[in-house]
């Protein structure tokens, strides 16, 4: 089944509070959907914009409607709760949004064994668990969409070397939402992962990464969640098991200017900062 709005169908995303994923929310909502955060963020944080309520207020604002599940997707527990709430609250599960995830780009002599264990927690089994328990609802939708926020497979030296611990956690994510596909195809919806060429400007950038200077040098969350949508709205067919670039996607759905998504208004597309994966 195939539509260009995603009106009325219920989507579970993991993380969602802020950036990327409240993004890709918000361009749900414009259309009606019915959007369930399962988050951590349930008071302000000093480094970090945003909690899961003041995300669930704006989807409501946007058109949508919304439920903040206060939990960690590293909990079986917190999963099963989400994923119980969202089908009480909305009568079942259409999408899964894998979003939530960690990032640390320490060379592996750096890498706290914490923040390693931490990053395959969220980023690998966090998607697997949460798909998984969604599975029987997913089953049972008209439009069975599974979505993951992750890079195409590059196993170079480059980058298997530069950041050991992060590059397996972030192609764990991808390599799941592959191998789960099978029961998607199987259900007649598809799961596909998406990632984009440039980074995009969120707190994990500022706080993380590179700083202001890099947020300056980023696109914008928006153009992560037009993708989105666009994948999210194609023919199960068309998007099923595939590993798709956010730009690529919307230049196959029109789009021939980027320049209305960079983070600085006016900056050249040959000036933004490459996507660690991609470059």
């Amino acid at each position: 089944m195939t539509s260009s709005t995603l009106s009325g169908r219920t989507l579970l995303m993991s993380g969602g509070s802020r950036g990327i994923g409240l993004a890709i929310a918000l361009r749900a909502a414009g259309d009606g959907a019915n959007v369930a955060l399962l988050a951590k963020t349930d008071a302000p944080h000093p480094r970090l914009e945003g909690t899961v309520h003041t995300a669930a207020a704006a989807i409501t604002a946007a058109g949508g409607s919304a439920l903040a599940v206060v939990g960690d997707v590293r909990s079986d527990h917190d999963i099963a709760r989400a994923v119980e709430a969202t089908v009480g609250e909305f009568g079942g599960i259409d999408i899964v949004i894998n979003n939530a995830s960690v990032i640390d780009l320490s060379p592996t002599a750096d890498l706290e064994p914490k923040k390693y264990d931490l990053m395959q927690d969220v980023n690998v089994r966090g998607t697997f668990m949460l798909t998984r328990a969604a599975l029987p609802h997913l089953a049972v939708s008209a439009t069975p969409r599974v979505l993951s926020l992750s890079p195409p497979l590059n196993p170079s030296a480059r980058w298997l070397g530069a950041h050991t611990g992060y590059s397996l956690a972030k192609f764990g994510m991808t390599m799941a939402t592959l191998g789960l596909n099978e029961d998607l195809v199987a259900m007649g919806g598809a799961a596909t992962t998406l990632w984009p060429r440039t980074t995009i400007a969120t707190a994990a950038v500022r706080n993380v990464i590179g700083g202001e200077r890099l947020m300056r040098l980023s696109r914008t969350p928006e153009i992560y969640a037009d993708a989105a949508h666009a994948v999210l709205t194609s023919a199960p067919a068309e998007v099923a098991g595939r590993t798709l670039l956010v730009e690529d996607v919307l230049t196959a759905a029109g789009v021939t200017d980027f320049s209305g998504y960079a983070a600085v208004p006016g900056t050249a597309d040959a000036d933004l900062f490459p996507d660690i994966f991609l470059d």
